[in-house]
């Protein structure tokens, strides 16, 4: 790390901003040292966003002085001024035009010219400087971006960033939508700019990944702010604590005991997903929770999708408690017992325009009704009842939805599916762009479920979620089970030693299906 005695490239004193009646961020004061990694650290709600919108002019402060590099920022700074300035922003939802190729994308407001028209060939040349500061060096600049892989197109973003002479970078959720391997190499490009003197800014709900590259955390809770000091202070434990008010002790719930009883809660017999090469069987027991572990692309969230009838199978059979179920409807998985919790609730689970009841009764209306007529009250007590012990915190359950925080909504519909009685929960990414205190609480609520006699399948991307929290672990690679290992037997490398193509195959050892 430099500049440790430097001046701040960035410093805030005071900042405030409310909407309406509610205090987004009270009196925040940060500085942000050349050659440094700034962590911003916070549950949903704390405060992160609004400050990130203030710092790129897309949103203004009420109160408080923001300077960059010894030079005032005006209160009404817009996103063109930020940026001309020296702030640059990767987000979690990438600003590239997909349809345009590398080069144009990296140009893209300042294209070389010549008598009026681009020069391609200095184009060219600066192009190839912009992927070289990054590692891009073999990426041909003229692909179009929608054929490049999430991790490369993280890259480009970065290197058309510090085009424009960013004095300080910030980084939002970076590594969300990125395989372990892809995280390292992003955190990897983190490192490099800070030993090039690039100030970064870093917010992540990953703790792991702010002591593998930060150099000081900054923690807020409820808009105020909570420390700031080197990380090599803290630990996870104590990082934490300051994040949520409490005392986390463990993560993750523990080992529940051995689920009772021979008889599987879901069997998956010959399944043949589009795209698999070989029938696909599994099956889980009442009170067991199993994880599927897998890279990007392998055909993790397929599989789930073909077990609920969401996507098209080109053959066998998916039962419940022995009886099955009628392939390729998601209606006739519902009603025997079958839920699904897709990647992305936002786009396919939430209905934003809807009230937190509502998309909880969405579902099971008829439950709640009397001769097939709504009563208000009777919907009121089925929601209550499903969202019982699940720690939802919310305002009034006429609120919409979105106003919910990440963990709030995916609590929502977990409800959802114990409003239908649910026998087999299927769980893409559960804790995708959630907090590390409503992880915990989802961690809990899984768990609870097994214990009530559940058979839970979880997807993750994030290895230690999948060994904290299952019994045991089975590992897709190129739409293939290609393994099963035990909470015993598993750990990162051995997983990631059959994730990785014909990993199986070149270690028998690690216990290959039959199937595969």
């Amino acid at each position: 790390m430099s500049g440790g005695t430097a001046d701040p490239v960035l410093s805030l004193r005071g900042i405030g901003k409310s909407f309406g009646p509610v205090r987004a961020l009270d009196g925040i004061d940060l500085d942000v040292l050349p050659g440094t990694v700034h962590c911003v650290a916070g549950e949903n709600g704390a405060g992160k966003s609004t400050l990130m919108k203030i710092l790129t002019g897309a949103v203004h402060r009420d109160a408080g002085e923001y300077t960059l590099q010894g030079e005032p920022m005006r209160r009404m700074l817009t996103p063109v001024e930020a940026r001309n300035s020296g702030i640059g922003v990767v987000y979690q939802e990438l600003s590239l035009l997909t349809d345009l190729s590398v080069a144009d994308n990296l140009c893209m407001g300042a294209f070389p010219s010549r008598a009026g028209l681009v020069d391609r060939r200095r184009q060219r040349s600066l192009v190839h400087a912009m992927l070289d500061r990054v590692g891009l060096v073999g990426l041909d600049p003229r692909r179009t971006v929608a054929d490049l892989p999430t991790a490369t197109r993280q890259l480009v973003e970065i290197a058309r960033v510090l085009s424009n002479d960013a004095k300080v970078v910030i980084f939002d959720e970076p590594t969300t939508a990125l395989s372990p391997e892809e995280a390292d190499a992003l955190l990897a490009r983190v490192a490099a700019l800070r030993e090039e003197g690039v100030a970064v800014l870093y917010i992540t709900h990953r703790i792991e990944e702010m002591f593998q590259v930060g150099d000081t955390v900054t923690v807020l809770r409820d808009g105020t702010h909570v420390h700031t000091g080197p990380l090599a202070n803290q630990d996870e434990d104590s990082l934490i604590a300051m994040m949520v008010g409490r005392a986390i002790a463990n993560l993750y719930p523990g080992r529940r005991p051995e689920p009772s009883g021979a008889d599987a809660r879901l069997e998956v017999r010959g399944l043949r997903p589009e795209g698999f090469p070989a029938p696909v069987d599994l099956s889980v027991r009442a009170g067991e929770v199993v994880g599927v572990a897998g890279l990007l692309g392998s055909g993790r969230s397929e599989l789930l999708r073909a077990i609920f009838g969401a996507d098209p199978v080109g053959g066998g059979r998916v039962l419940v408690d022995g009886r099955p179920v009628p392939r390729g409807s998601t209606r006739a998985a519902a009603r025997r017992g079958i839920g699904l919790l897709t990647e992305d609730r936002k786009e396919s689970g939430l209905l934003p325009e809807l009230s937190i009841e509502e998309n909880i009764a969405i579902a099971s209306w008829r439950r709640a009704g009397v001769r097939g007529l709504v009563h208000r009250r009777r919907v009121r007590d089925h929601v209550e009842a499903a969202a019982d012990g699940l720690r939802l915190r919310f305002g009034a359950w006429t609120d919409p939805v979105a106003s919910l925080s990440g963990g709030n909504q995916q609590k929502v519909l977990i409800a959802r599916w114990r409003a239908l009685d649910a026998k087999v929960l299927l769980l893409d990414e559960p804790t995708k762009g959630v907090d590390v205190g409503a992880k915990a609480d989802i961690y809990r609520i899984i768990a609870d479920l097994a214990a009530s006699g559940l058979a839970i399948v979880v997807v993750s991307s994030y290895l230690p979620e999948l060994l904290g929290l299952c019994d045991r672990v089975v590992v897709v690679s190129e739409r293939r089970l290609v393994g099963e290992l035990s909470a015993e037997e598993a750990s990162e490398e051995r997983v990631l030693a059959l994730a990785s193509p014909r990993g199986a195959d070149d270690r028998p050892d690690l216990n290959p299906l039959e199937s595969s």
